[in-house]
């Protein structure tokens, strides 16, 4: 890794540093970086060699890249390698995200949940769980819903929707604010 252009060596580094923490490894983690901020698509030989891994832990990475849908296959004309890259848009690179966990995460949940909900509760303790268990589905479906509603929205609109996320919550302050004053009005 040591013949990467500094830049290239510290985001490289640092995604397969936060790679646990976002659920892959690191060297799953310093692939993708590598893929992302590379100007042209990588062969897994290419990748290989930059990052001083084996041939096989790049195939495995790749394969887990492309099943979490952040890297696109792609044949160059009188090359019979593949090559990797990343997709251009950022938002659809987050959107692969979101929907990847979602499927992977999200759902199993509201899968066991929905079962639960079915059942007949033997005892008070299981009704509690029951009741406790219904308030969570409902957030994770709304939470669900509305993923879908925003995942359906241009790149812009998502944009300009994050970033009236303060202008939202001095509204929401304000409203606040009002409420207590009326109550005190009316007390």
């Amino acid at each position: 890794m040591n013949q990467l252009p500094p830049l290239t060596h510290q985001f490289v580094s640092h995604f397969g540093e936060m790679g646990s923490r976002w659920g892959i490894n690191r060297t799953v983690g310093q692939i993708y970086a590598l893929i992302f901020v590379s100007a042209k698509p990588l062969n897994a030989d290419d990748i290989a060699e930059a990052l001083e891994f084996s041939r096989s832990n790049v195939s495995i990475g790749l394969k887990e890249l492309q099943g979490w849908r952040l890297v696109k296959l792609k044949h160059l004309a009188g090359d019979r390698r593949e090559y990797f890259e990343a997709p251009q848009d950022v938002w659809e690179i987050f959107k692969s995200l979101a929907e990847e966990k979602r499927r992977r995460e999200v759902e199993p949940t509201l899968s066991m949940l929905r079962a639960a909900l079915v059942e007949t509760p033997a005892n008070d303790a299981d009704a509690h769980a029951q009741k406790r268990m219904q308030q969570m589905h409902e957030l994770i479906d709304l939470s669900s819903t509305w993923f879908d509603d925003v995942a359906r929205l241009s790149p812009e609109t998502i944009a300009r929707l994050m970033r009236m996320g303060s202008s939202v919550k001095t509204v929401l302050d304000m409203t606040d604010k009002l409420k207590i004053v009326r109550r005190k009005k009316e007390a």
